[in-house]
């Protein structure tokens, strides 16, 4: 299977940037728009760097000068013109995502339009839209380059083929695809952050140390990080955001600990700010 021909990514971030080299190294142009010059300059930075890894590693079929011409960086969604699927990437904000969706689908007003929300309703987000059956959940994971699966999240207004399409761009990626209905959390993040949190309460209780209770799911469970590392990578707010809105939809059993909002709170987001569960 192939991947679209021209594909946008709004969002140059680390999942962003992800997404882009992803389908950049299964043979797509890629346009990333990001915010102002300065962040889209980063994002194309973060691209190539990526790009020079998978390099080193011998995982490109192309010299990388060439698969990293097939970027473009822009500043403005009017850059998505003419690209057959655009993803969104941008931080876990309605308010935002909407924004930001109903300019991806002004400017190309024939792609497919995805959102790579963690945990969002796909029917909340598509309201905001005049093509919601062209719109679905391209879940992707970090690091994007080296997991191998997408969450196709459906929508109740998602055209079935559309579905198919998408399955067939994740194999084109080299990604193995699972598809879920809307639903909060979806699969992934609703297993993934159940995991998390009791896992945290645990550290809480004394049960054992934040290495001893990972090294029990990576050892005993065969998980490739455990939950708390795992939380460390994604980032303690963006876990803090998703367990709040799972609490909200599904009930109590997600509400956060107060060890999650106590590092939050004291700005010790993960790997990205040094301080975590663990120190980076």
């Amino acid at each position: 299977m192939t991947v679209p021909q021209r594909v946008g990514v709004h969002g140059g971030g680390r999942m962003g940037a992800g997404i882009a080299h992803a389908f950049l190294v299964a043979g797509a142009e890629v346009t990333v728009v990001e915010t102002d010059e300065s962040t889209a300059a980063a994002a194309r930075e973060r691209v190539a760097t990526s790009l020079g890894r998978t390099q080193e590693r011998g995982g490109l079929s192309e010299p990388v000068d060439v698969v990293a011409a097939r970027l473009r960086v822009a500043t403005d969604a009017s850059a998505f013109a003419g690209c057959g699927l655009v993803v969104e990437a941008v931080p876990e904000d309605v308010p935002l995502k909407t924004r930001v969706l109903q300019a991806i689908e002004a400017a190309a007003p024939d792609a497919v339009v995805a959102t790579n929300t963690s945990s969002l309703s796909i029917d909340g987000l598509a309201e905001g839209l005049s093509r919601p059956e062209r719109f679905l959940g391209l879940h992707f994971f970090n690091p994007v380059p080296a997991s191998g699966l997408v969450e196709i999240v459906v929508g109740s207004r998602t055209a079935a083929d559309l579905v198919t399409e998408a399955q067939g761009w994740v194999e084109g990626l080299g990604k193995t695809a699972v598809t879920v209905t809307d639903s909060p959390g979806f699969a992934s993040s609703r297993l993934g952050v159940a995991t998390a949190l009791e896992a945290m309460r645990m550290l809480e209780d004394g049960v054992a140390s934040a290495a001893d209770i990972d090294t029990a799911m990576t050892l005993g469970y065969r998980h490739p990080v455990g939950p708390l590392r795992t939380t460390d990578l994604v980032g303690l707010d963006v876990r803090l955001a998703i367990a709040e809105h799972l609490a909200r939809e599904l009930g109590p059993r997600f509400e956060p600990p107060q060890v999650l909002r106590d590092l939050v709170a004291a700005g010790h987001l993960g790997r990205k700010t040094g301080r975590g569960f663990y120190a980076w």
